[in-house]
């Protein structure tokens, strides 16, 4: 079984994360995909963060795609980090083939991560676009450091068998929607997410 593992706050989850989501289950060619709506993110303030249960309820309500399963198991076992979540899956689950799934905002500053090296050691990655994003991201420490396993996105199908490290970089169709722009009140950008369901 091919999973996908989609890790983030998702403070709102909105339609740019469901076009992420809907791709990488079409081009990785995923049988399903985890939404892990995490307690907070170490990097960033969470202190005006909704709870748990409040995140990951709103995702549900948005997503209607059978192979998509919302979880915040993180929190029931006390991970703090991707690191520790991964460790957990790839060990409990080892019969399971498992994607990362990140934008690429998200590699630019991936090296900042904790133990970020074992991840990538770990897992195969999907890296997916994100508007004004690709230059930092591919410019990063860890896109150099990882420039080794680097796949070309013509073996996106069979990254999830593909032993780590391994990583691609996945360009096409890109939302301009950010949670931080709908939180600061943009109701053009949280009428669209609301609208937007798979």
């Amino acid at each position: 079984m091919r999973i996908g593992l989609f890790g983030g706050s998702f403070n709102p989850l909105h339609a740019g994360h469901l076009l992420v989501m809907a791709e990488t289950l079409r081009r990785l060619r995923l049988d399903a995909l985890w939404v892990l709506v995490t307690p907070g993110n170490p990097l960033k303030d969470n202190a005006a963060l909704p709870s748990l249960r409040e995140r990951v309820e709103a995702a549900r309500r948005l997503i209607g795609d059978p192979r998509i399963r919302v979880t915040g198991f993180e929190a029931a076992k006390g991970f703090a980090y991707t690191w520790q979540t991964i460790d957990f899956l790839t060990k409990s689950l080892p019969d399971r083939h498992f994607v990362w799934i990140m934008g690429a905002d998200s590699l630019a500053d991936f090296h900042r991560w904790e133990r970020w090296q074992d991840i990538a050691a770990r897992v195969p990655i999907a890296v997916y676009v994100r508007p004004g994003a690709g230059r930092r991201a591919l410019a990063s420490r860890a896109a150099a450091t990882l420039d080794h396993a680097q796949v070309d996105e013509s073996a996106a199908p069979v990254l999830a068998s593909r032993r780590a490290p391994a990583w691609v970089y996945l360009r096409g169709r890109q939302s301009p929607l950010s949670s931080s722009a709908i939180r600061a009140g943009r109701p053009d950008l949280a009428k669209t997410a609301a609208n937007r369901h798979i």
